[in-house]
């Protein structure tokens, strides 16, 4: 007997990947109608900026040329929910954009409020290793405090053994 597991033909790290992106899209989807957010809940999605079909003004790529996190708080606007990507009004630094993000894009999605995160692997992202470090978005939003005890945490890390 071999401690060795045989290579799955199905890709399963994918599917469930893209099912949790899909928890992203369904609760985005809930507050999209009345752009505001119930209670205390409030969003920070950080997504690859340089993924095919993620469309954000040219001064925030130059700034985030690889990663970008934006906060879901109090000053967002038409928020719009397709199949595959979400599309949204912030300001920055006092001037507004309108950004459209591919779910395929996204990395990590935290509620603060609640304690939950969901984190997934970087697209094209070969080495494992995270992603690189970057300057916060701040898109006129308060900063709360990062979870600390990660107790409703879910990482999707699929690393084969070797």
């Amino acid at each position: 007997m071999t401690d060795e597991q045989p290579e799955s033909l199905i890709p399963y790290d994918e599917i469930v990947q893209e099912a949790l992106r899909a928890v992203i899209g369904r609760v985005l989807g809930q507050i999209g109608h009345s752009d505001m957010l119930p209670g205390s809940h409030h969003f920070y999605i950080t997504f690859k900026t340089s993924v095919t079909g993620v469309d954000i003004p040219s001064r925030l790529t130059a700034r985030f040329p690889d990663e970008m996190t934006i906060v879901l708080q109090n000053k967002f606007w038409d928020l719009k929910v397709h199949d595959d990507a979400f599309e949204v009004g912030l300001t920055f630094n006092g001037i507004p954009a309108r950004l459209y993000i591919p779910f395929a894009a996204v990395t990590a999605f935290v509620d603060p409020a609640v304690d939950f995160a969901l984190q997934f692997q970087a697209s094209g992202d070969g080495d494992g290793d995270g992603p690189a470090e970057h300057d916060a978005a701040h898109n006129d939003a308060p900063i709360a405090e990062p979870i600390e005890n990660g107790s409703n945490v879910v990482a999707v890390d699929f690393k084969r053994k070797k």
